[in-house]
């Protein structure tokens, strides 16, 4: 295999930067609605009580992650065909598509059903989008890297979905806390997906200068057709897949209760204001941001699966004293200590998680395996938390039924990584390095 020329520190650089952002502006978009889900339950699902309006509105949050697995396939197929830059440049104009739709979308009132149709098909759209965009990314910033360095360059990923996450969660707590209830219901919820369609033209310009990593040849005019990218990854690295979905169990469910469910389950269940609950999102997506490179370069020393386990182990330790602690004491204090703790826990297990994906598969089929895995994991697993969190919460009358499916989830998630090998420090790219299983 031909390698590509080293990457110089300001090309690094650079790449990180286009990346992060263009990620972060992603994750915005997608995560936004469901620090709304509240107020859209209200305007979209009317016709329930405040219970089904929040199910079904954080049903219609885990229906963006249904098509997750899709886009992962498609655009992961394509990165790998036609280039990482590509890719992510397809994504961007997606996710800024399903933005408008939602933006632009008329209430229950306006229309009547049609309208909780058109959230879903803005959902399935940015599901697809993110489920692209995360593979594509983190492949890249894995290319762009040495193999002293991955950790650190992956890190970036998480980091940025954490910078997503924070400036979702400023956004909507400043208008909830400059707006009526009234006025955020008339009008102010839009005002975060209209920001989202900026992401459009600001994506474009900074990924136009991205340097590609995927070395591209034309086919010769004889020869035998190439096998697809899912066909490969699933026949010759099916184990691979299998394991790295479950390692990632744990992470992606307690990802997404602590950041999009814990601010819902704040107000709703602890009697919150909105603000306070969305601050303590603003906390993770900050500690993700600030800590996710140090971790990152950790992982380079110590290894991807030490810091894996030994952090999954102390948020099984951990997950249900916090809520037990919330559900006493539900104070504001409280709650950021809580989320603070265990949001720690979670980018440690992370950062190393997210760099082992792609490292799993041989280039030419890596931006497919990372997709295929992560989306999968998230759709299945992270996506619909918020889901079965309320659903449970409802089923038992136990405030602490989230607790235990975390605890669970996360006590799973740590069976998948004794099947996965550790590349910390390995050439990912050398000749033999990911023999089929």
């Amino acid at each position: 295999m031909t390698h590509p020329p080293s990457r110089t520190p300001i090309s690094r650089r650079q790449t990180i930067v286009a990346t992060t952002i263009g990620n972060a502006l992603e994750f915005f978009d997608f995560t936004v609605y469901g620090f709304l889900a509240l107020v859209i339950g209200k305007l979209f699902f009317p016709t329930f009580n405040s219970y089904g309006q929040l199910l079904l509105t954080v049903a219609s949050f885990g229906v963006g992650f249904v098509m997750r697995p899709l886009g992962g396939i498609v655009i992961g197929a394509y990165a790998d065909r036609a280039g990482r830059k590509k890719a992510m440049t397809l994504t961007i104009f997606l996710m800024a598509l399903g933005c408008a739709l939602i933006a632009l979308a008329p209430t229950y009132a306006q229309i009547g059903v049609a309208a909780p149709l058109l959230i879903v098909l803005a959902r399935l759209i940015q599901g697809f989008s993110a489920g692209g965009e995360v593979g594509a990314s983190t492949t890249l910033l894995v290319e762009h890297a040495t193999p002293k360095n991955r950790g650190y360059m992956a890190s970036w990923q998480f980091a940025s979905q954490g910078l997503g996450i924070l400036l979702g969660a400023v956004v909507v707590g400043g208008l909830s806390t400059a707006l009526t209830p009234q006025a955020m219901e008339s009008w102010g919820w839009r005002v975060p997906f209209f920001l989202g369609m900026l992401i459009a033209p600001v994506g474009m310009y900074i990924r136009r200068h991205l340097e590609e990593s995927l070395e591209i040849r034309p086919e010769p005019a004889n020869a035998a057709p190439r096998r697809s990218s899912l066909s490969e990854v699933c026949g010759e690295h099916g184990k691979t897949v299998l394991a790295a979905i479950l390692s990632i169990v744990g992470g992606t469910a307690a990802a997404y209760v602590v950041t999009f469910y814990m601010p819902t389950y704040a107000i709703r269940e602890l009697g919150m204001p909105p603000p306070v609950a969305l601050f303590g999102a603003a906390l993770t997506g900050l500690l993700s941001f600030g800590l996710a490179p140090f971790v990152g370069r950790w992982s380079d020393r110590v290894g991807r699966k030490p810091l894996i386990v030994w952090s999954r182990i102390a948020l099984v330790l951990l997950i249900y004293p916090g809520f037990l602690w919330l559900n006493m004491s539900p104070t504001p204090a409280v709650l950021f200590t809580v989320v603070g703790v265990l949001s720690l826990t979670l980018v440690v297990q992370t950062v190393p998680g997210i760099t082992m994906l792609p490292e799993m598969f041989p280039k030419h089929v890596r931006a497919s395996g990372m997709s295929l895995v992560y989306s999968v994991g998230v759709a299945l697993f992270g996506g619909f938390s918020p889901f079965i969190s309320t659903w449970l919460l409802n089923a038992t009358g136990n405030k602490l039924a989230p607790a235990w499916y975390l605890l669970a989830m996360t006590t799973v998630s740590l069976l998948g990584l004794l099947w996965l090998k550790d590349f910390t420090g390995k050439d990912i790219d050398a000749a033999g390095a990911h023999q089929p299983a």
